[in-house]
């Protein structure tokens, strides 16, 4: 006997989070429950604005179509799906299943933003492996690469993350690295899609070693049918943002060929709620057990949701509070 819940969540945010020049004043989303046997399986379903192709309504259109579907026995199509459509699905289907550990890679690559004198005791007491993450390409590329430097200089055993979302024209990212010293430059982990082209970002990692990682290049890539990793040629990593990318098996896919071809795969928020952070945590654990995943997104929210993060503090709100859009 088949059973499923559709909820349409609301959760405040931290009233400073800006993404792509939106404000985001609270987060919008689904949260699926299917229920099969007495077993439930729940994911999330929560297109980011500014970065997914499709609406927070056409998503949920489209999951009730999905789910009456499959109350009546039909299964779901992931590659006809939206990204976040086909995520949230496949990720229920796998809880519901008994597939998807209980326990989590919890571990985070802190984000460091403010005084870089407060941050170096932070970073130095760091147990086990010292990976933090910087957003670069914010402010003058001079600056950015002056504080990347002072952090790696001042902490020996850190490496870092640079994100630069597609800031930088090739000669500002030149720049950037012009001030950080080439023996330093090994300990930079990745630097997340630096210019605006992918051909550049290329180029810079060819002219600096600074080794590079694919995010929304990836996410693009992978909608198209012919799609082959091995195609995004130089880069040392791949952050997989599932909302963003499309069904757990997809992400599987991509992660099985990245170990095939000596590339780093890390698995990435898309700043979902508390309830779905913890799914992509207990993913990356039986995924990708030695990776630190960038999951540090919870402290944007006010509320978690329904499911606790381990050591959060903040407030919980659940699903019975949520709005029951649909039902069978």
């Amino acid at each position: 006997m088949k059973s499923a819940k559709l909820y349409r969540y609301q959760l405040p945010m931290d009233s400073g989070v800006i993404l792509r020049n939106h404000k985001l004043t609270e987060r919008v989303g689904f949260i699926v429950e299917l229920t099969e046997n007495g077993r439930i399986g729940r994911s999330e379903i929560a297109p980011l604005i500014g970065f997914s192709v499709e609406t927070t309504e056409e998503a949920g259109i489209q999951a009730q179509q999905q789910l009456e579907m499959w109350v009546a026995g039909d299964k779901f199509d992931y590659d006809e799906l939206y990204p976040s459509v086909a995520f949230g699905l496949s990720m229920a289907e796998l809880e519901l299943s008994g597939e998807l550990p209980e326990e989590g890679n919890y571990r985070a690559a802190p984000l460091c933003s403010g005084d870089p004198d407060e941050l170096i005791p932070v970073l130095s007491a760091m147990e086990g492996k010292k990976v933090a993450k910087v957003k670069v390409g914010l402010y003058e590329p001079i600056r950015d690469g002056m504080i990347v430097s002072l952090l790696l200089e001042s902490v020996p055993e850190l490496s870092l993350r640079l994100d630069a979302n597609r800031s930088w024209t090739l000669e500002k990212a030149q720049k950037f690295a012009s001030y950080i010293a080439p023996s330093l430059r090994q300990r930079i982990n990745y630097l997340e899609e630096p210019c605006m082209v992918p051909g550049d970002s290329f180029s810079l990692a060819i002219d600096t070693g600074i080794a590079i990682a694919w995010d929304e290049t990836l996410q693009h890539a992978v909608q198209k049918h012919d799609f082959a990793l091995e195609d995004l040629t130089g880069a040392k990593a791949i952050v997989i943002k599932p909302t963003l990318i499309g069904s757990v098996q997809r992400c599987i896919g991509l992660i099985e060929k990245a170990k095939v071809l000596g590339i780093q795969a890390v698995i990435s928020s898309s700043i979902e709620s508390s309830l779905g952070l913890s799914q992509l945590a207990r993913l990356s654990k039986r995924y990708l057990p030695e990776e630190v995943p960038g999951l540090d997104t919870l402290n944007l929210f006010q509320y978690q949701l329904e499911t606790s993060w381990p050591e959060s503090t903040l407030p919980m709100r659940y699903l019975s509070e949520q709005q029951l859009m649909w039902q069978s």
